[in-house]
């Protein structure tokens, strides 16, 4: 399939498909990712997302925006990972109740501001389940063979909230512990500083911000104070919608 220019939403992208969940997996105690085998293969681009529509027997439905995590390829398949949120009628049902097997009707790739195509420095900063879309930035960086236009730093709370932990380090990666650090961590445990990100900006590179909105929000201002200009900076916040 041909991606339309800068990863801009295609009027295939709008219909819905079928997707069969071929493997689930522990990301965190509240996180997994679903892998999903597409019947309509569609090559995304890095921080796109899919929208996954649940429907019913008495056919109520409700939707849900999910970044993709894996990197594009010509498979067919995408990865998903996922936030189990309390009273979540979406992510409790694909925590709870999808298997290998089933099918989920998903349509997308969706998004173009938010998207990176692998072929210009990046700097990415995400925080908590923010990782997800950067990690499929990384994971394009690494397949491509164009590390050196990748840095990625990770706010995570304590170890056993950092998605991807086997897969993630790496000389591209930074992790920041805001409550509890691994031992031998000599970074004191806090919010993201100015000192965190000062040595990893470029001048040249397009900055992707991704998390919560007071995690977004303070994340843009460090940068800022790090001489980022605004204008290189694309944030994307989310919320607990379930």
């Amino acid at each position: 399939m041909t991606v339309t220019p800068g990863g801009t939403t295609h009027r295939k992208t709008l219909r819905w498909q079928n997707a069969r969940v071929v493997a689930v997996r522990d990301e965190t105690p509240r996180a997994k990712t679903f892998r999903l085998a597409l019947p309509e293969p569609r090559v995304h681009v890095a921080g796109q997302y899919y929208v996954l529509r649940l429907t019913a027997p008495d056919g109520y439905t409700a939707q849900r925006s999910y970044s993709v995590a894996s990197a594009p390829d010509e498979t067919g398949e995408i990865e998903l990972t996922v936030e189990k949120l309390d009273d979540g009628e979406v992510s409790e049902f694909l925590h709870d109740v999808v298997q290998p097997g089933d099918e989920l009707e998903v349509r997308g790739p969706i998004g173009g501001f938010f998207a990176w195509a692998g072929d210009t420095p990046a700097l990415l900063v995400g925080g908590g389940s923010g990782v997800v879309p950067l990690m499929a930035m990384l994971r394009e960086g690494r397949r491509s063979g164009r590390r050196d236009l990748v840095r990625l730093l990770v706010s995570a709370r304590t170890p056993a909230d950092l998605y991807y932990a086997d897969e993630l380090p790496g000389p591209e990666t930074t992790v920041v512990w805001t409550r509890e650090a691994p031992p031998g961590t000599t970074r004191p445990v806090g919010r993201l500083t100015v000192d965190d990100v000062a040595p990893l900006v470029t001048g040249d590179q397009v900055v992707y911000v991704c998390g919560s909105p007071a995690f977004a929000d303070a994340a843009t201002a460090v940068l800022e104070q790090a001489g980022v200009p605004v204008g290189a900076i694309r944030v994307e916040r989310f919320g607990p919608s379930g």
